[in-house]
């Protein structure tokens, strides 16, 4: 798995890069360790394409919600409709499961608006973050 949490480190990193710079706060030794001291094998879902893989998430159960704690596709693969099949994926869980789904995001990242676009409404925002929450009775986008 350690080849694993390499490339999954590598896509976290290449993902929040351009976000991370935004506000000031870019330092990859940091991203690598914060994420790896954390990493749990059997709470992440692989993305793969071609057997590769492109990206990940974690999604945590929570006593009455889902967490969203990370959804990272590879910057190289963004835009071609993978992001959207796996938050559509995640939405019929939070249905199956019938709790909403929770999650944060950088300010300044690209993601907000994909977020959004997907259903999520702005609960609060915080220095860095902005909080989201999606009722699972929400239909699901066909975006």
């Amino acid at each position: 798995m350690s080849t694993d949490l390499e490339k999954l480190i590598s896509i976290r990193i290449a993902a929040m890069r351009e976000s991370l710079e935004n506000i000031g706060r870019f330092d990859p030794e940091r991203a690598r360790e914060r994420f790896a001291s954390k990493f749990a094998s059997d709470k992440t879902t692989l993305v793969l394409q071609s057997n590769e893989i492109i990206g990940f998430y974690v999604l945590l159960a929570r006593e009455n919600y889902l967490w969203l704690d990370h959804l990272y596709i590879d910057p190289a693969t963004q835009g071609s409709g993978v992001g959207s099949s796996i938050m559509n994926r995640i939405i019929k869980i939070s249905w199956s499961k019938k709790l909403p789904l929770k999650l944060c995001a950088l300010k300044e990242s690209k993601a907000n608006s994909f977020y959004i676009k997907h259903g999520f409404e702005l609960t609060h925002s915080e220095e860095w973050d902005n909080f989201y929450s999606r009722s699972y009775l929400q239909e699901i986008s066909p975006a």
